[in-house]
């Protein structure tokens, strides 16, 4: 008689793990007009016009503040993406990205 294998194959599952999120930071100058910064959070972060005010005024008061969180290439590309229309028109808005 032949020896048979009457033990279960166990199937390797492979854990896909999410991505790591990183904070788009939003930071004050006393120099880009408000309506300007309102502006960009609604065109590049789709806040609406409340969000946009609060965001803005926070970090204006505070000197810092999150606009949104992403996977890090959204999070860089949307940073960039704004200090671009920002430098653009030649203001000195600025966004810095940051591991959650």
């Amino acid at each position: 008689m032949s020896e048979i294998d009457f033990k279960p194959k166990l199937k390797q599952k492979t854990k896909v793990q999410r991505p790591k999120l990183y904070k788009v930071m939003l930071l004050n100058d006393d120099y880009t007009p408000r309506e300007f910064v309102v502006l960009i959070l609604k065109a590049e972060f789709r806040l609406d016009e409340s969000q946009a005010e609060v965001v803005m005024m926070t970090a204006h008061q505070k000197g810092i503040c999150v606009v949104s969180v992403y996977p890090r290439d959204v999070a860089e590309t949307k940073a960039t993406r704004a200090i671009d229309a920002a430098v653009q028109l030649g203001y000195p808005l600025q966004f810095t990205v940051e591991p959650e």
